[in-house]
């Protein structure tokens, strides 16, 4: 499976953006995504998972103004993130893992490349 994301760019605090990931290739009758972020000199940390059932988990960091979603017919996952803070600024991972339930600390087969996302205040 290979995970592309898009929609990462600069944009002022209080602003919004959403990402794309587009998934190519067989995922499988159970697979979970997610969203993970790095800011420069931070560990890696979860954003959002979407499991199998739709069923969802947002970090605390962003819950309220992120949201996770996923259009399986298009096989694209999703991220809208709405009253951007300059501590979102990272670059954005979007990861699949063939299980039906997926967590944080879990391990996750499939990685993007990444898009940046930059919030100045």
């Amino acid at each position: 499976v290979e995970l592309a994301e898009f929609g990462g760019g600069s944009v002022q605090a209080g602003g919004s953006l959403r990402l794309s990931c587009a998934a190519s290739g067989f995922t499988g009758s159970r697979y979970c995504m997610a969203w993970f972020r790095q800011a420069t000199g931070k560990e890696r940390e979860g954003v959002a998972i979407i499991n199998h059932d739709g069923g969802t988990t947002h970090a605390d960091s962003v819950k309220g103004r992120f949201t996770i979603s996923k259009d399986n017919a298009k096989n694209t996952l999703y991220l809208q993130m709405n009253s951007l803070e300059p501590d979102d600024t990272a670059m954005y991972y979007c990861a699949g893992h063939p299980s039906y339930l997926c967590s944080f600390r879990g391990g996750f087969r499939d990685w993007g490349q990444g898009t940046q996302v930059t919030v100045f205040s």
